[in-house]
């Protein structure tokens, strides 16, 4: 009977240490053991000199970057077919295209002269009419020239071929600055200015000219000495004629 309190307690005290450890916080232990730890490593020996380092936690192995391409190796390899039809393409392609603006400048440029020549033709026929303010027409006196010009062939169509040429162009000559002088001065300064080109024609044209004017003064003199002597002698008879019948009376 004196064994039973004590089997009580042995059975009691199993019982109270799980109730203990089932009640007893798990954290305090965690603390304890992780201060303990620090204080394990950061604890200096006694008899070292070399100075204590820090606790460091192992590094990772760093990780080589996949995404750096890798240098190529130059490997020699001759063009292929689609290579070489490629260029050929693009080689036809440049020669066509330069054919086709050396084309296309030449018409452009044979387009500019013809709009030139057009624009020159018509200001210089613009350029010889007469102005208004003058009194010329040019229908009529065209007309009149053209007429002249014809009479003058008429005339001379029984002569030797000089004079059959030459007589209706002086006598076409003389009526355009008879009937359009402003007209025909203008075409002749246009004529003189196209013949100032070429030195031969232009030096035969002033002798030709000279030579026209010259005789045309000769005649003119002559025919003014002519009027004179025919005057004279009209007075001669006239004052014959008045002394004749003074006498008569």
């Amino acid at each position: 009977m004196s064994f039973q309190p004590l089997l009580r307690q042995r059975a009691i005290a199993p019982v109270v240490l799980m109730t203990g450890a089932i009640l007893y916080p798990k954290n305090t232990v965690h603390a304890e053991s992780m201060e303990l730890t620090h204080s394990i490593h950061d604890r200096k020996p006694i008899y070292d000199d070399t100075p204590s380092t820090p606790y460091a936690p192992p590094s990772t192995p760093s990780v080589p970057d996949t995404t750096t391409p890798l240098p190529r190796t130059s490997i020699s390899t001759s063009p292929t077919p689609t290579d070489r039809l490629a260029a050929q393409i693009k080689r036809t392609r440049l020669f066509l295209h330069a054919q086709a603006m050396t084309a296309e400048n030449k018409t452009n440029d044979l387009m500019s002269r013809f709009l030139h020549l057009e624009s020159s033709f018509t200001s210089t026929i613009a350029s010889l009419a007469p102005p208004k303010e003058s009194g010329e027409h040019l229908l009529p006196g065209g007309i009149y020239v053209l007429v002249a010009a014809m009479a003058g062939s008429i005339v001379t169509r029984n002569r030797n071929i000089l004079l059959r040429a030459t007589m209706p162009v002086a006598v076409g000559i003389g009526a355009a600055y008879a009937v359009l002088p402003l007209t025909t001065r203008n075409v002749g300064n246009l004529v003189w200015s196209y013949e100032e080109r070429y030195p031969v024609i232009r030096d035969n044209h002033l002798r030709l000219r000279n030579q026209i004017s010259h005789v045309w003064q000769t005649g003119k003199a002559h025919s003014q000495m002519g009027l004179a002597m025919a005057e004279d002698k009209v007075e001669g008879v006239r004052e014959a004629v008045e002394e004749w019948v003074r006498k008569g009376r």
